[in-house]
């Protein structure tokens, strides 16, 4: 009887909302757990293992790597790939290994049998270069050569670390001086071809302005070469030293310094020095450029483009959005066609982004993209300048996505609006517009708001339409820089949600990037709160501010 009168309360419904409501925060949490674990770990300096291995055969070899994952395979799996397993165990350990110098073996890493190693231990010495290409080093070090001086291995530690951040310095003043100063002279040299194929549409009957777009290409031309000469000064600097290693297995290894990035010994390094090392390794993966057919290096363009994009979106979005609501609710007369113009709208809303991808493609690129390159843009075809996938297309198209959710949370915005409010405005004798615009549209608020919060989690996410109307693999620019009009909404563009599947989907190197992969996930996950805790602290001002006008 107690517990009919307690169901009778509706307390067991709470009970039960509240224990959904947990199990989905633990399993949100639990999954950004996983997310982080195993893509922060990816940062974190390892120790370096020497591993004594015997095969198959009873031949030993010795490997020097670092263990990236520990699992169980089964006896049968390994008996049906041609293995024999040692002893009577119907589950094996195997450890994966990272051991570094695919140039040298043409795998970085290795599975290898827990019980096949016959020794294992973590030498002092052994140290790890990230280069610029072919992934990561593993060996000792045996010395430093600069120029025709060698230093030896017990005291090039030190010479090693300076050579390191002297090839640092040269590599950042080369790529200031090929993206800074040769950039422009490109590009002042493209719109000067640019310049001369409009004189040869308009006819060609201009010699005055021909001959001084010649004389301004020959001015660029002469700084192009001295330019030149000292980027190749750069060049004989930073190939000038060279580091010398050796592999596990003795094999001599001469690496110019111009591709090595850093160099660590993470078997002699303390608790401090490895979180000073994770630290900078995570600041240089949000802040730098990808490498390596994006399995190295960092993410800053993905998160630029991401975040530009998500923006543009936004600005389009909103206004078209909130005034589409704003029509159907206050000013549409509510028959047969606003009903079916609601229906469309809803419907519109569950539609896959595939589609809108598609029709981005079509009408934006091809037909109005296509029709601004011959109005405005005729000098440069027959290469696309709007005619071709860019964040200006990719932005319109995700607004056009995200505009079903902003017009029908406008629309439910204003319907809670009582009617008493917007009858008292116009008993006092404010006009329609002014009800509207100073009485109901700011208490409605907060309902527009999470509509937009909405619009920007889904199109932070998206990537199937973003395959057709602009992202790429790897964008040469960013599309804000110093060269005027300074945002270029023409250019491609890269995007977190792509980064990921490029990565975890069409990578030559599964294993090196399958911790980016978590890596970048990651980055999404806080950049989509990060991008709606802006929206959401707005939206609870508003409604912290209006709330009693509501009751």
């Amino acid at each position: 009887m107690r517990f009919r009168q307690w169901a009778s309360t509706g307390a067991p419904w709470i009970w039960l909302n509240a224990a959904a409501v947990a199990a989905l925060l633990l399993l949100v949490g639990g999954l950004v757990l996983l997310i982080a674990f195993r893509g922060l770990g990816h940062f974190w300096p390892t120790g370096v293992e020497r591993i004594v291995y015997q095969d198959e055969s009873g031949a030993r070899s010795t490997l020097l790597g670092q263990v990236r994952e520990r699992e169980e395979i089964s006896r049968q799996r390994l008996e049906e790939a041609g293995q024999e397993v040692p002893g009577e165990a119907l589950d094996l350990q195997r450890i994966l290994l990272k051991t570094g110098n695919r140039d040298i073996s043409g795998s970085d890493f290795r599975w290898v049998l827990e019980a096949r190693i016959v020794q294992r231990d973590k030498p002092y010495s052994a140290v790890v270069v990230e280069r610029t290409e072919w992934g990561v080093f593993i060996g000792h070090l045996l010395g430093v050569r600069q120029g025709d001086s060698l230093v030896p291995g017990n005291d090039s530690w030190g010479a090693f670390q300076q050579a390191i951040e002297r090839a640092s310095r040269l590599r950042a003043e080369i790529s200031e001086l090929e993206r800074d100063q040769i950039g422009e002279i490109n590009h002042q040299l493209e719109q000067l071809r640019l310049r001369e194929r409009r004189i040869e549409l308009d006819g060609g009957d201009n010699p005055v302005a021909l001959e001084e777009i010649e004389t301004r290409r020959q001015e660029l031309r002469e700084q192009y070469l001295v330019f030149e000469a000292q980027l190749e000064t750069y060049y004989e600097q930073i190939q000038r030293d060279q580091v010398v290693l050796e592999t596990v297995d003795g094999q001599r290894v001469d690496l110019p310094l111009a591709n090595v990035i850093k160099a660590w010994r993470p078997n002699e390094m303390s608790l401090g020095n490895k979180i000073g090392h994770f630290l900078a390794a995570g600041w240089a993966f949000v802040s730098e450029a990808p490498r390596e057919a994006n399995t190295e290096g960092g993410v800053f363009p993905a998160i630029f483009g991401t975040v530009l994009m998500v923006l543009i979106m936004t600005v389009v979005v909103f206004p078209f959005g909130v005034i589409g609501g704003i029509w159907l609710r206050e000013y549409a007369r509510q028959g047969w066609l606003t009903r079916t113009v609601r229906i469309a709208v809803n419907n519109l809303a569950g539609v896959p982004s595939i589609v809108y991808g598609v029709f981005g493609l079509g009408f934006f690129v091809y037909a109005l993209g296509g029709s601004i390159d011959a109005l405005f843009f005729e000098e440069a075809l027959p290469m696309p300048t709007f005619g071709t996938g860019g964040l200006f297309w990719a932005s319109l198209t995700l607004a056009l996505l995200t505009l079903p959710v902003v017009i029908i949370a406008t629309e439910e915005g204003l319907a809670r609006i009582p009617r008493t409010v917007r009858e008292g405005s116009l008993a006092l004798g404010a006009t329609r517009w002014e009800t509207l615009w100073r009485t109901v549209l700011p208490m409605a608020s907060p309902g527009i708001m999470t509509g937009l919060i909405l619009a920007v989690a889904r199109a932070a996410g998206e990537v199937a339409p973003l395959m057709l109307v602009g992202v790429v693999k790897l964008a040469p620019s960013l599309p804000v820089d110093g060269q005027f009009p300074y945002l270029h909404l023409e250019r491609k563009f890269m995007h977190l949600g792509f980064h990921i599947y490029d990565v975890g989907f069409q990578s030559p190197n599964v294993e090196a990037a399958r911790p980016l992969v978590y890596a970048t996930a990651l980055l999404l996950v806080l950049v989509t709160l990060l991008l709606n805790a802006v929206a959401i602290v707005a939206r609870n001002r508003l409604r912290d501010k209006y709330r009693g006008l509501e009751t």
